[in-house]
């Protein structure tokens, strides 16, 4: 029987984790975040986690597209996409397997109007959202039960 696998895919900005607003998105850097969560991956029994990042919004799209199918659970943080990319909204509705929205901030709490909603988070079957790096590492584990 064929093992799991996982795919983290971040949005616009998030390969500048460890230079931006600490506050809101830590010190740990992406490279840094693909590690913890392969890690974990790994010991939650996942025979792989594909780990990707992009700034542009059709190479996001595509990449969905590419694991629609053959991914067995997906945890995206699509950045600044979160609040506008029906583009990514309509390529996750495809996807067969379980996926859950994460955010390092709690974007319901943001001072900006704009970031505290999702125009992602109905084609989510879940949203972690303020946990930081934690937040990644808690899907792992939600969708490890569902597999």
């Amino acid at each position: 029987m064929r093992r799991p696998a996982v795919a983290v895919l971040n949005g616009c900005n998030l390969n500048m984790l460890g230079l931006r607003d600490p506050r809101y998105y830590g010190t740990v850097t992406l490279a840094e975040l693909d590690k913890l969560v392969g890690e974990k991956a790994a010991g939650a029994g996942f025979a792989g986690c594909v780990c990707f990042q992009t700034n542009h919004e059709g190479a996001m799209v595509e990449k969905i597209q590419e694991l629609c199918q053959s991914i067995d659970g997906m945890i995206i943080n699509p950045g600044a996409w979160t609040h506008y990319s029906f583009a990514i909204h309509d390529a996750l509705e495809l996807v067969a397997a379980p996926v859950v929205e994460v955010h390092l901030s709690d974007i319901a709490s943001r001072k900006e109007e704009w970031r505290r909603r999702s125009v992602i988070s109905d084609v989510c079957d879940r949203t972690i959202s303020g946990k930081g790096f934690e937040g990644y590492l808690e899907a792992v584990d939600w969708l490890a039960e569902r597999l």
